[in-house]
């Protein structure tokens, strides 16, 4: 049984072009498994549902910390893959690498939601869709199939 993950319409272009390769999920009953092919949709149980790219390979499924506060203006605090705390350095490039850049969002988000770096438009994203509170779920990688 494959798995599928729907996102929002201004994540599709970075998916695309390879330079978005894993998305954040909560827990769920099932999550893809290393290995299989996974199927990434945009306007998932929508008339407008469209698979982004063929079905890429599932390279890796780890468990992930964020934490999330307006009490700083980066908006993320704290993150952790499997079990190992990213250097504040670390980041940026995180959230960019997650669809996070505003120079890639400008246009395609709400403007409201992009911020002067990818760690706060990533804060305002996680704020917005999970409230200020400690995330706890999985980080999914794929990459092309050969």
């Amino acid at each position: 049984m494959m798995v599928a993950y729907g996102f929002k319409s201004f994540f599709a272009p970075q998916i695309e072009d390879g330079t978005k390769t894993h998305t954040i999920r909560g827990y769920r009953r099932r999550h893809a498994h290393v290995g299989e092919p996974i199927q990434l949709y945009q306007g998932m149980r929508t008339r407008y549902c469209r698979a982004i790219i063929e079905d890429p390979v599932c390279i890796a499924v780890l468990p992930i910390v964020i934490m999330s506060t307006d009490l700083i203006d980066a908006g993320i605090a704290y993150i952790a893959i499997d079990g190992q705390p990213l250097h504040r350095d670390e980041i940026e490039p995180f959230a960019a690498s997650d669809g996070f850049d505003p120079l890639r969002l400008a246009g395609h988000a709400p403007a409201k939601l992009i911020g002067a770096t990818a760690r706060e438009t990533m804060g305002r994203f996680w704020r917005q869709s999970y409230g200020q509170s400690v995330f706890q779920g999985v980080l999914i990688k794929w990459e092309p199939r050969p």
